[in-house]
């Protein structure tokens, strides 16, 4: 059984002392590919190191987080675009979009960012991976006109409502990320999951954050991914087989990856 971690940052300092075993986990979970969503210029190099050191295995995307956002946002955004412009190897634009959970005093900067980000992707035909906090009528304002175009993507992390899925589901290209939230007691995400095609989402770990039941509460990793896998499949009353099939194929496919 294979399965694919479409979200994971792995090259954070939560993995500095015990890398090896942690791919080696994720490599006995049957896990066969992890994409790495970049956060800003400091996080670039470590991310690159580590898929260089498990090419084939990790693989790099190229983005600006929108809690990276300040007023140096167009020196950041200058790097992105410096990374797409020269040989590379990523595999997507990510992980981007709007959070105003935290802050919202660069709202504006944030959807600046986020629509250029969008842009380049489309220019150099890359599917894009989005991150939404508090920011759904955002993020869906700035995507609208896209709805009929080549644009391909993730929605990274969803934990909306049957109507915000319904939303992005409006865009044929794209895909709803599902991590270790639909495990949690409280979540009202499995009842949104249900209403979802399988064709249409993708697995995730977010590592180290948001770890699945049982291990809530301890430090997330790739290997997790089977307890997510566990409780969709749960949920959609299917084998674990064919939803660790189903989810994998639609990842390797939005990020071009499909044999």
């Amino acid at each position: 059984m294979n399965l694919v971690d479409s979200h994971s940052h792995l090259f954070l300092e939560e993995f500095s002392e015990d890398l090896p075993e942690v791919v080696q986990r994720a490599r006995a979970a049957g896990v066969t590919h992890i994409f790495m969503p970049n956060i800003d210029s400091s996080t670039i190099d470590p991310m690159l190191k580590v898929c260089s050191d498990y090419a084939g295995y990790c693989f790099p995307m190229i983005g600006l987080h929108p809690t990276s956002v300040s007023e140096s946002y167009r020196e950041e955004l200058e790097t992105v675009h410096r990374c797409l412009e020269n040989p590379n190897s990523f595999v997507a634009v990510g992980e981007i979009g709007m959070d105003l959970y935290w802050d919202k005093t660069y709202v504006r900067e944030q959807q600046t960012v986020f629509e250029q980000q969008v842009a380049w992707a489309l220019e150099y035909g890359l599917p894009i991976v989005i991150h939404s906090r508090e920011a759904f009528n955002y993020i869906y304002k700035v995507l609208e006109p896209y709805k009929n175009t080549a644009l391909t993507g993730i929605f990274h992390s969803f934990t909306g409502t049957e109507e915000e899925a319904s939303y992005m589901l409006e865009f044929p290209g794209f895909y709803i990320g599902i991590n270790g939230v639909v495990t949690f007691k409280k979540s009202a995400l499995p009842g949104v999951l249900a209403r979802i095609p399988l064709d249409r989402i993708v697995l995730e770990t977010d590592s180290p954050y948001l770890t699945p039941v049982p291990n809530r509460g301890k430090r997330n990793e790739s290997a997790n991914i089977k307890d997510t896998l566990a409780k969709v499949a749960e949920v959609y009353a299917r084998p674990l087989e064919e939803v660790a099939e189903a989810t994998s194929e639609n990842a390797l496919k939005v990020f071009g990856m499909l044999k």
